[in-house]
């Protein structure tokens, strides 16, 4: 069976369309990707008896810490790595097709919030700038680069001046999107409130170790006072995944047509929950054609009947225990 190609993929628009290129994926999956296959094996489940998307097995996130996952044997053109202090192992998220990442981040940007041309895009990921391999970099200095804006650019800790490129956006009254990780976006407004409500406020998640932690409504609510807007939008993304799912508000996440999101129950990996029912994230995500598509995150979350998800947290490393037991 050939594999799909990105124009089937990212023209999905209904849900057999979906299910049916998912099972095509996951057969080449399941017979070319080395790490996928040994863990279906070890689960005793024959890829021929998978008739149903209900039926794929979620391979744990876990793996890509321990193991290279691929499923095409053309050369890697970029690695993406996940962040972590020091001492942590990382996830290595090796593509052979950046194309891939590209078209999907492209399209999914435009399918949310419309042409990118009609924005300035500004940066603030001192975190992420400060590292090499970071997806999500390469994913805002391209969207930087397409909106073709000589006012878009990234901020590392030049609070000032980003708050005057604020203000100079706000007078000219131009569509502007602030992209920043969260303890990057709680610093600068502890020393520049601005009072802007057309501004997109976009916060990536993420305290690095900086700052307290704290529930995603007490950290909106902050945001939302330090930058006089109405809304705090979100994006779910992560080193393991090409594609991104968006919020525009409430911690309400949609994906693009090409993602999809199932919850397991944390007690029986392979048993999957109602609408409305706390339990793990689980991603099918075709943009990963040549690594793996279908993903058991660490994300505790919960569905909703119009297909949108929430986040409600994050595994302890215990609830995970022994998923590395089904691989050499």
């Amino acid at each position: 069976m050939n594999k799909p190609d990105k124009q089937q993929v990212f023209s999905i628009n209904n849900k057999d369309q979906f299910e049916d290129l998912a099972l095509q994926i996951f057969n080449h999956q399941a017979q070319n990707c080395a790490v996928y296959k040994q863990f279906i094996g070890g689960l005793r489940i024959n890829p021929a008896e998978v008739k149903t998307v209900e039926q794929i097995p979620f391979l744990p996130i876990e793996f890509f810490k321990s193991h290279t996952i691929l499923s095409a044997y053309a050369p890697v053109q970029v690695t993406f790595t996940s962040s972590g202090t020091t001492g942590m192992i990382t996830s290595s998220h090796h593509v052979t097709d950046k194309t891939w990442y590209e078209d999907s981040f492209r399209k999914a940007f435009g399918l949310f919030y419309g042409d990118i041309r009609e924005y300035t895009v500004l940066a603030l990921l001192p975190s992420y700038l400060e590292r090499e391999g970071s997806s999500l970099i390469y994913m805002v200095d391209d969207l930087i680069k397409q909106s073709n804006n000589p006012d878009s650019g990234f901020f590392l800790y030049n609070h000032d001046e980003l708050y005057h490129q604020l203000k100079k956006q706000q007078e000219a009254k131009k569509t502007t999107l602030l992209i920043g990780v969260t303890f990057g976006l709680l610093d600068f407004i502890d020393n520049h409130k601005i009072d802007f409500p057309e501004l997109i406020v976009m916060e990536t998640g993420g305290m690095k170790g900086r700052r307290k932690e704290m529930i995603r409504e007490e950290l909106h609510d902050i945001l939302c006072q330090g930058f006089g807007v109405s809304a705090i939008h979100s994006e779910y993304g992560m080193t393991e995944l090409l594609s991104q799912a968006y919020s525009k508000g409430d911690g309400i996440f949609e994906c693009p047509p090409w993602m999809q999101i199932i919850i397991r129950d944390t007690n029986d990996p392979m048993s999957t929950l109602p609408v409305g029912k706390t339990g793990g994230i689980n991603v099918i995500e075709l943009a990963n054609i040549n690594s793996c598509s279908f993903i058991a995150t660490q994300d505790l979350g919960k569905l909703y009947a119009d297909n949108s998800f929430e986040v409600l947290g994050r595994f302890d490393q215990s609830d995970i225990r022994g998923c590395n037991l089904l691989i050499a």
